[in-house]
């Protein structure tokens, strides 16, 4: 059996490790560059540098954008209405925002790949650990979110980018090192979210199809996962769309319904109680959120694409 499953890996992570990974999953995480080599890491142990970094960029370049945002103030003649002159886009906008901001929160797909790193006892178990992590995690988050929602807003009202660094035009040094802390931190979330992936495959092949797990297995499974994600960005490059699309489609089920759902069959709260309206309450708005915020991402996707002009 040991020979079977290529992912077993001793449980020694450290609590803080759930506090950066966890960090580098939520803030800003996208499907972008050409990270092959760093896909041929193995579990989130070994990854542990490449996480730390990413949560570090992520404050980074977060930091910048609300710090610019202040010194450049109020733009002249900037707006705070809807951006669309339609009720039809007012709508189909407000489903777009909500998938933008799940999947902003998102990151709770790879919590359970973190928390199996971390020992576990009767004594002190990793929910523990797991616990102190998250809250420091959010913490970090309130400080790359907020800020930069409050100033960007502030600055640029409805005129604003969907990627603020491009509103952001100086000064130029600045945004420059922004944009290379958002690679390094798109290099790191990438391997975040592609573990769950690589592991899922890898026992697939290995106990479904009878692959022998070798390293040949890994590099071209990993290196063929890549490979599909990175055509798919440079096909699709409509970033704010993509991100509420995958926000609400993928996202809002793992993050808001489904772990309610699981914790209702469980625990079975009595009817009524605070608990079980506050769980269906999440579970009405994640599956609310799974169906309205694609529609409005896919049509801003149809609406940019008009005008795209692929692989050019």
């Amino acid at each position: 059996m040991a020979e079977t499953n290529i992912n077993i890996k001793p449980r020694n992570a450290k609590w803080g490790y759930s506090a950066f990974h966890s960090v580098t999953a939520m803030v800003g995480a996208a499907v972008l560059g050409f990270p092959f080599a760093m896909s041929q890491l193995g579990c989130f142990n070994s990854i542990s540098g490449v996480s730390l970094v990413a949560a570090v960029m992520s404050l980074s370049y977060s930091t910048i954008a609300w710090i610019a945002s202040i010194h450049k103030g109020s733009q002249p003649g900037v707006q705070y209405s809807s951006r669309y002159s339609t009720k039809a886009g007012n709508v189909f906008g407000i489903f777009s925002a909500l998938g933008d901001i799940a999947f902003g929160y998102a990151g709770h797909n790879v919590i359970l790949e973190i928390q199996s790193t971390i020992p576990s006892t009767p004594e002190m178990p990793s929910k523990v650990s797991m616990w102190r992590g998250m809250i420091i995690a959010y913490l970090v988050v309130a400080l790359c979110y907020f800020p930069v929602t409050i100033f960007g807003y502030r600055a640029f009202g409805n005129s604003v980018d969907d990627n603020i660094l491009l509103s952001l035009e100086k000064p130029r040094w600045l945004i420059i090192a922004a944009n290379i802390f958002v690679v390094v931190h798109v290099l790191g979330s990438y391997q975040v979210y592609a573990v769950p992936v690589f592991h899922m495959l890898e026992s697939f092949l290995v106990e479904k199809m009878n692959f022998k797990p070798t390293w040949f297995l890994r590099f071209v499974t990993r290196n063929s996962y890549v490979s599909i994600t990175m055509l798919l960005a440079i096909t699709f490059p409509f970033f704010g769309g993509l991100l509420s699309f995958f926000g609400g489609f993928v996202f809002a089920p793992t993050t808001y319904f489904l772990p309610c759902l699981m914790w209702i069959c469980i625990y079975k709260p009595k009817i009524f109680s605070l608990s079980w309206c506050a769980n269906w309450f999440c579970i009405i708005f994640g599956v609310l959120l799974m169906i309205l915020a694609p529609i409005g991402a896919l049509r801003q996707v149809i609406l940019q694409a008009k005008d795209h002009k692929f692989y050019l």
